[in-house]
């Protein structure tokens, strides 16, 4: 991966396993409009690191030079004072730095910024970095692993989708915007629903099985969170939405077919111009038939005991 200065205003870093390369390469696709790379991506787009699963850290340009000594001068001249700061060395893939020397210049920083420091609970982390020769000064935002959380939610059904993939699959539909209106047409247990709440997109979800909207509900009500759940057949649904989730039936322990299949696509095609479609057989032709266009895709597998690969299609009309 080439740096990027003149247009680029953030660093994302990311962690993940091999298994879920694919899928964090079409969130960063969706998101960023490019994939992550070497495990980073430059860009001038600026999301919350916790919208994803796989982002660890935002890092914030505020200065940038490939001459080390020049930088720590451009850092003294921004006369930065704040009570309550942080300093960090992040460290980025191919970045072979000793500790030692890693400290040396961590302390170089916090010596060129005024105020009382507060390591515990920092107001704001300035860090310092390096990445193919050159080096970085900004500012620090890590991923917030609160939505871990969701393991301990109350209903829980043993094929029921990640978390890891429910969250990417909510910063898909929405491209990392919070203001898009999402729906969670097929909702299940409403594992999709928490991960988008606790990231503070809005969602509503529907389901035709009383018990599924039943645990649904009980899941958002255990963590405090609102957000409307419809027991409907999705075709009886009349709101608009500006995008869609459909984790269609796996015809496991619900009965589904190419026909039911169809009418829950057509069905929320009616709402909304933005469809990302989990199902764990090849349904594009089913797509096609119901006037979308399937514009990016990937697989995952599912891992433990029930082992089966999840598709995951981005429709769009």
């Amino acid at each position: 991966m080439t740096p990027q200065t003149a247009t680029t205003s953030y660093i994302y870093s990311y962690k993940y396993d091999f298994h879920h390369s694919d899928l964090c390469k079409l969130e960063s696709r969706q998101v960023f409009e490019k994939e992550e790379n070497d495990k980073l991506l430059f860009s001038n787009i600026e999301v919350e690191p916790s919208i994803s699963p796989f982002i660890k850290t935002r890092f914030e340009i505020i200065s940038t030079s490939n001459d080390y000594s020049e930088l720590i001068e451009s850092v003294k001249s921004q006369r930065i004072e704040i009570e309550g700061f942080k300093a960090e060395y992040l460290i980025l893939n191919g970045d072979e730095t000793a500790y030692d020397e890693r400290r040396k210049k961590l302390n170089d920083i916090g010596h060129c910024i005024e105020g009382e420091p507060n390591y515990e609970n920092p107001t704001i982390t300035y860090a310092i970095c390096t990445y193919q020769g050159l080096w970085y000064f900004g500012v620090l935002v890590k991923h917030n692993s609160d939505w871990q959380k969701h393991k301990q939610k109350p209903c829980s059904f043993s094929n029921s989708i990640s978390m890891n993939i429910a969250k990417t699959l909510v910063s898909i539909a929405a491209k990392g915007d919070k203001s898009t209106q999402l729906l969670d047409a097929c909702c299940g247990v409403g594992t999709i629903m928490l991960e988008a709440c606790i990231s503070g997109f809005k969602i509503e979800g529907c389901d035709l099985n009383w018990k599924a909207c039943k645990n649904t509900r009980e899941n958002l009500a255990f963590y405090e969170y609102e957000a409307n759940v419809y027991r409907s057949d999705i075709k009886d649904i009349d709101k608009k939405y500006d995008a869609s989730i459909i984790d269609l039936p796996y015809n496991l322990t619900t009965y589904s077919d190419d026909t039911i299949t169809t009418n829950i696509i057509e069905s929320v095609a009616k709402l909304t111009n933005r469809i990302v479609i989990v199902s764990i057989t090849d349904i594009e032709p089913i797509i096609q038939k119901c006037g979308l266009k399937v514009t990016d895709f990937c697989r995952v597998e599912k891992r433990g005991k029930s082992k089966f690969t999840r598709s995951i299609w981005v429709c769009e009309k």
